[in-house]
Formats: C-alpha cells, sequence, structure tokens
C-alpha cells in the first residue's frame, strides 16, 4: 500500500503512535476530555498537561530529544540520521494514550502491539526509563504553572503502565518470534509509472491474517521504517504481496518502485492491524479502498473466498482517473470468479467515493472496511455512518494510513 500521506515511524517511538485526528488541532484533541466525568484523576491530569504544552509541541518534542540523545548518547543509533519525520511523533503518540487511559482493554491491546513490533529497533526493557526521565524532563520544562508534583506523579504512573505492558509484550513474543524477518523481491511489477507491486519471499514463515500490515525497511535508508498492507491473503507458498505509491520525497516509496530489482533483500517487521474479517457473523462486506488502499481490500476478498463464505462483498473502488485504477483488472477477475462479489470502480470524473456509496444500499447489515488516503478515510467514514452502520462494524487501520509517507 502506499506509504503516503502523513509522516511515517522511522525509529522507535517507544510509546503509541498513532497521531491526533485530522480535523482537530493537537490542542483541540489534548484539552477535550480532560474534564470527563468518568475519567480517572491521573488521565484528567494528563490530558490537562497535553492542553497546556500544545501551542509548543514543536519546543517539548525537541528538548525531549535532547535530553535523551545528551543522557544517552548510546540511544542515538537506534534513530535516522535525518530527524524530520520521527520529530512530531513522541507528542501525538501520547495524546492518543491518553485518550485510551481509561479503557484498558483497548489500550493494552494497541500497547502489546507496539511492544513486539518495537523488537525490529532493537528496543530493549532497559531503554524505557531513559526515554521516560527524558519526558518528564521535557514536560516539567514546558507544562508551565500546571505541573506540580501531583502532575508529575500522575505522568510517572502513566509511561510506567504503557512502558511495562510494552516491555512484557516483547519478552512473551521473543520465545517465538524473530525480531523481524529477511525478506527477498521476487519480482517487481511496475503497474504505473509511480505504482508497483512486488512479490516478496520471506526468509521464515511469516504469519498474519488477510488485511494486516507490514512495517519494512530498506537497505537504502537503514532506520527507515514504513507501513504497508498485504495485498493477498495468506498463500501456501509463503510469498508475500505488496502495492507500493512512489510519493514526492518519498524516501522508502521511491526506492522500493524506481529501485528495488528482483534479489534485493528488505526487512519485515512483525504484521499488525485489525481490520480483518469476522467470520463468525454472516453480515456482507463493505469495502471501500483508495488508490492502493485497494491492496487490503482485494486480500479481504480472498480470505472471504477461502473461508467458503457465500456472503455479499461490496467493493468500491476509488481513484483520480481511469489510468489510476492501476488492479482493476484483477478486481474484475474476482468479480466474474465469484458470485457474491461486486466491484465498482469510482473515478474523480465520477464523484467521490463516499458520495458513489450513498447511491447503493442500504448498508446497515453490513459489516464496513476502509483503506486509502486520509482524506477519503475520514469522508468514508462520516458516509458509512450516515448509513447506518455501527461505529464498532466499521474498520480500518488509521495507523497504517498515517505511517505511509516516504
Amino acid at each position: 500500500m502506499t506509504d503516503a500521506p502523513a509522516a511515517a515511524t522511522g525509529a522507535p517511538p517507544l510509546v503509541p503512535a498513532v497521531p491526533a485526528a485530522p480535523e482537530e488541532t493537537f490542542s483541540e484533541r489534548a484539552g477535550a476530555g480532560a474534564e470527563e466525568p468518568d475519567a480517572s484523576a491521573d488521565a484528567v491530569l494528563v490530558r490537562r498537561t497535553l492542553a497546556e504544552i500544545g501551542p509548543t509541541a514543536d519546543r517539548v518534542t525537541s528538548y525531549f530529544y535532547a535530553l535523551l540523545f545528551t543522557r544517552h548518547p548510546d540511544l542515538r543509533a537506534m534513530f535516522p540520521a535525518a530527524m524530520d519525520a520521527q520529530r512530531d511523533r513522541l507528542l501525538k503518540a501520547l495524546l492518543t494514550a491518553a485518550d485510551h487511559l481509561d479503557d484498558t482493554p483497548v489500550l493494552t491491546a494497541y500497547l502489546r502491539n507496539l511492544g513486539r513490533g518495537h523488537r525490529k529497533y532493537g528496543t530493549r526493557a532497559e531503554h524505557y526509563p531513559a526515554v521516560g526521565e527524558a519526558l518528564i524532563g521535557a514536560l516539567e520544562r514546558y507544562a508551565g504553572s500546571g505541573w506540580d508534583a501531583e502532575t508529575e506523579a500522575a505522568w510517572v504512573r502513566t509511561y510506567t503502565t504503557i512502558s511495562q505492558i510494552m516491555i512484557d509484550a516483547a519478552a512473551e513474543n521473543e520465545s517465538h518470534a524473530p525480531p523481524w524477518w529477511q525478506a527477498e523481491v521476487v519480482s517487481h511489477d511496475l503497474r504505473t509509472p509511480d505504482v508497483a507491486v512486488i512479490t516478496l519471499r520471506p526468509d521464515l514463515p511469516y504469519p498474519f491474517l488477510a488485511g494486516q500490515y507490514t512495517t519494512l525497511e530498506t537497505p537504502w535508508w537503514p532506520r527507515i521504517w514504513r507501513h504497508y498492507s498485504f495485498a493477498s491473503a495468506p498463500r501456501p507458498d509463503g510469498l508475500l504481496s505488496l502495492h507500493v505509491k512512489a510519493v514526492p520525497a518519498g524516501w522508502v516509496s521511491n526506492a522500493l518502485v524506481h529501485r528495488a530489482r528482483p534479489g534485493d533483500v528488505l526487512r519485515l517487521g512483525p504484521p499488525a492491524g485489525s481490520m480483518t474479517v469476522d467470520h463468525s457473523t454472516d453480515n456482507g462486506l463493505l469495502c471501500l479502498g483508495g488508490g492502493t488502499g485497494i491492496a487490503p481490500i482485494k486480500a479481504l476478498v480472498e480470505d472471504v473466498a477461502e473461508h467458503g463464505d457465500r456472503r455479499p462483498v461490496e467493493v468500491f473502488y476509488g481513484a483520480r482517473s481511469g489510468h489510476d485504477l492501476y488492479d482493476i483488472d484483477t478486481m474484475m477477475r474476482l468479480q466474474q470468479t465469484f458470485p457474491w462479489l461486486a466491484v465498482r470502480p469510482v473515478t474523480e470524473a465520477e464523484g467521490r467515493l463516499p458520495d458513489a456509496v450513498r447511491r447503493y444500499g442500504p448498508w446497515a447489515e453490513y459489516d464496513a472496511y476502509l483503506s486509502g488516503p486520509l482524506g477519503m478515510i475520514r469522508s468514508g467514514l462520516d458516509a458509512l455512518k450516515g448509513a447506518g452502520i455501527p461505529t464498532d462494524r466499521i474498520r480500518h487501520d488509521y495507523l497504517g494510513e498515517v505511517a505511509r509517507a516516504s
């Protein structure tokens, strides 16, 4: 899948890594919910701090890294040489953790996934206290009059909880999985001047589910990792397929599209993501794939077929123009093969993808899946909720989408 349009993850954030909601400023979202009556005392204090430092987020983050690298210079080698894409990740990540402090199951599942994923960076348990010390130091400097002993204690407790969940998950994962997989490029199909379909052969079995994504590092940009969705369900031969769109100034995406060739070896982190099919229900699937967001949608279709399901699957495949529907032939062949599948290509000349979805339906009994550019996901969420699909039946991996930028 494309690694556009947002900043990407090149090095270990060591805390949750999801950005603030696109339609809100940092300060607005940090302040939202700070006084919620059901929030714990620690959650209230943490959110107040985040609201306070919102206007100076860039300076807080720069000061955090300055403290971290000054006190622990050995950690600098874990991060990419260029820190531009890395600097804004810390506070956005903390904001996400703050949002879910009182939702233990969601927070725990998310942090465990991150803890497993951070093994690929070389992160060890002893690194977490160093990050915590630098974090507290940066917050104390910029939080103003709102910072006191009670607030500091709340942050210490919060960070201790976050880091311990991640440490435990990494330790458990270490017993049965490698920190990363080597994957050889076995084919490179340039579908358009800026979109390539790449097939990989991992050195060890790579367990994943249709709809999930991986993190990927190339030999040309060490310590720079980007997220890509798998474009097929697990295959008997173990091969993996990715769709990559080169974006302007995108280091990894341009290398994969224009430089990678069969025989090159990449590194993969562990699979992640929750945009998977629930095979315990017979609900129909409503899938919106924009651009290379069609990749995980194709994987979901294959997954339904392999499980022998006969429930309806409706795919809306959006692109700027017909030329950009680079995988339409594959999707139409799938439609001809499976009578329960309907594929509807939508170009900008025909209107926006969410508008096209509204013209069909009803969708209230469907499970919905979204994959594509951030703008499409935002408008798609509104359209799907407006069509009567409950929020808990709308699946998308926002993390994967925002981390596909270079």
